[in-house]
């Protein structure tokens, strides 16, 4: 199974860019993209229903801003909408879809430009995280969590310990999301190199991507029982469309 996870940074924009031609190309199972920062009913249907995908979305209530969405090969058994508070629900942020044996979401935490408001919303989604490790159903949880958690995971990072994404507290709040909560950060189980990144704050498109600095800010978290079912995990740089660039990981199982 491969799932695939893109900050697209305005769905359309990414269109524009290649984003559907890069999505025919990938084999995937499931496409999470965060950031549309559109209303799904204002998509053409080659964007909600590229070929082979049943697309699914959750949009912000403001216009222009957040929004995420799923392009899924199987049909869900269910979609579950938000997560039950008002700052994740009213900013299309969460979506899950429901498998038999595990479920798949596309994540999107806020930025941090409202400081206070992003400390809210890690307090609230960290009571639902502790609730999801306690329940027998397994998760993958793909976005862009804002957060470059260690040195490793950004550049220039001794420059950067009081900017908004590598700040003591969002790394602490990281430690207990990758620690006692027990959730997994699937990509450095297969792949503990320096320089390794999935946002480029100042892209130069005019320089390649591995000159640049750059932070690693997206995520596909697991349980600690889907440790094992991880095979290979990778940043797909060729992929422009976007100032990030898609995470993908295989698994070692089916839909």
């Amino acid at each position: 199974m491969k799932i695939a996870s893109i900050n697209v940074n305005g769905i359309r924009e990414a269109v524009d860019r290649g984003f559907l031609d890069w999505l025919g190309n990938q084999d995937a199972d499931v496409v999470c993209v965060q950031n549309l920062k559109t209303k799904s009913f204002e998509l053409d249907d080659s964007i909600l229903y590229p070929e082979g995908y049943e697309g699914y979305f959750l949009d912000a209530e403001q216009d222009n801003f957040s929004g995420v969405g799923l392009y899924c090969r199987k049909i869900p058994k269910a979609i579950m909408y938000g997560l039950g508070f008002e700052q994740c629900d009213h900013e299309g942020r969460f979506l899950q879809a429901d498998y038999d044996r595990f479920s798949v979401a596309t994540f999107l935490m806020p930025d941090g430009s409202d400081p206070a408001a992003k400390q809210a919303f890690m307090a609230q989604y960290q009571e639902y995280l502790a609730k999801m490790a306690r329940k027998r159903r397994e998760y993958i949880i793909c976005g862009t969590w804002h957060i470059a958690h260690k040195t490793i995971d950004l550049a220039n990072w001794a420059d950067n310990q009081t900017t908004p994404g590598f700040k003591p507290e969002e790394r602490a709040w990281m430690d207990q999301v990758f620690g006692p909560t027990g959730f997994i950060d699937t990509f450095r189980e297969v792949n503990r190199d320096a320089g390794e990144y999935t946002w480029w704050p100042a892209l130069d498109q005019d320089q390649p991507r591995s000159r640049q600095e750059g932070w690693r800010i997206d995520y596909q978290v697991v349980g600690p029982n889907f440790r094992r079912h991880v095979v290979d995990a990778w940043i797909d740089y060729d992929a422009t469309f976007s100032e990030f660039a898609p995470l993908i990981v295989e698994y070692d199982l089916t839909l």
